[in-house]
């Protein structure tokens, strides 16, 4: 196996897979705050126009993808973000946001200037930003994100010396797992250094539809030269599915991934990207989602008060970040409730292999993924107040 394969530990999801099946052999209910594929229906228009789109021939979509689609991006783009993006070089279509992250450091991780190779990440994070940056021959950088920074990646501490090395920097705000959010000045100073340093800045933007208060904004906001942002239709719109998204940004940038791209197999079938334009074009089944999601995290904020177990408070996403019991890691606390049938992800699943490596990751947090229905976050919460005591 190539040795970087051997590296790595199991993907976090996949071993929440093993656990639940273990947990089902056994015949305890489970509540599964553990994997970000939230249950809510996708909303009928949505499944139709897939459905009215499967074509009698089946022929190879393009990587530039429909037009149609691309269209529906920009005009959502504008009204979303206030920003004109041309559809024809700005924009184009992914396989959801993942295969999209991970991808990009292969087209643009040049292996023989190694002194322009590292890739900047904050830690805790998704686990993409290091593995797509270790199969395309980079260097991870995973930077702590500390709470008295509200978990916000901080490259103005970082050494001047890093900075010239580094090729890309990845920020995700709204942030999985914290559900920290970044403000429009953040953006800018964010977007300030890496044009300083000549470093691509890539924003992973897949939740900035699930907020509850202010809207979060987009990095394209603050500048486009030198920036990609991604987004996806799984959080905003329930396709998790479907496998749909998009990426936008500087049109070099652009259309070199797109050239990387057409060598990767990632072309979305036609018929997804008919779902997906109906979808962009839509904000009343958002605006749904976004309620439900909001009545769920209340059952957990008053869960978690009456508890006593502290939280970042959630302003977007549907994550809690919180932190175990005194003398307990998350770890610890999260076995504890799988006795009960509760599944959450321990905080140690979401720091950079490296940290574990070295031992520099002893999490005492754990994220909850607000994705059982309302009844059974109800249900959940009551057994959970059971199981917190039997500690």
């Amino acid at each position: 196996m190539n040795r970087v394969i051997r590296s790595l530990r199991p993907y976090p999801m996949e071993e929440l897979n093993r656990i639940k099946a273990s947990l089902k052999k056994r015949g305890i209910k489970i509540y599964d705050f553990g994997t970000g594929d939230p249950k809510e229906p996708t909303d009928p228009k949505i499944r139709q126009a897939l459905i009215d789109a499967v074509p009698e021939v089946s022929q190879y979509p393009s990587v530039a993808g429909k037009k149609e689609l691309r269209e529906a991006v920009a005009k959502w783009f504008l009204n979303r973000f206030g920003i004109s993006l041309d559809p024809e070089t700005q924009i184009i279509p992914s396989n959801g946001s993942k295969e999209a992250i991970f991808h990009f450091p292969l087209v643009f991780i040049d292996t023989d200037i190694p002194e322009k190779n590292r890739v900047i990440f904050g830690t805790p994070a998704y686990p993409v930003y290091e593995r797509g940056t270790l199969y395309a021959g980079g260097r991870p950088v995973p930077v702590p994100l500390k709470e008295e920074d509200r978990f916000l990646l901080r490259l103005d501490k970082l050494p001047k010396s890093i900075l010239e090395e580094t090729k890309i920097v990845w920020i995700n705000y709204p942030h999985n797992p914290t559900g920290a959010t970044a403000t429009k000045s953040y953006l800018e100073d964010v977007y300030s250094i890496c044009r300083e340093y000549d470093i691509i800045l890539c924003s992973d933007e897949c939740y900035t539809e699930i907020y509850f208060d202010e809207k979060p904004p987009s990095a394209l906001e603050v500048g486009t030269e030198g920036v990609v942002v991604f987004h996806s239709l799984s959080k905003r719109s329930g396709l998790t599915g479907y496998r749909t998204g998009f990426v936008a940004g500087d049109e070099k940038l652009i259309a070199q991934y797109k050239k990387g791209r057409a060598s990767f197999g990632v072309a979305t079938p036609d018929f997804i990207q008919s779902a997906a334009a109906v979808a962009w074009s839509d904000e009343k089944h958002v605006k749904e989602r976004r309620e439900i999601f909001r009545k769920k995290r209340e059952i957990f904020i008053q869960l978690f008060d009456r508890l006593g177990l502290k939280y970042l408070y959630p302003e977007a996403t549907f994550y809690f970040w919180v932190k175990s019991p005194a003398g307990m890691s998350g770890e610890e606390y999260a076995k504890h409730l799988l006795n009960y049938g509760i599944v959450v992800s321990p905080g140690v699943n979401f720091c950079a292999g490296i940290e574990v490596l070295e031992n520099r990751c002893s999490s005492e947090y754990f994220r909850i993924a607000l994705v059982p229905t309302v009844e059974e976050c109800i249900e959940a919460s009551k057994i959970w107040e059971k199981a917190h005591k039997d500690i």
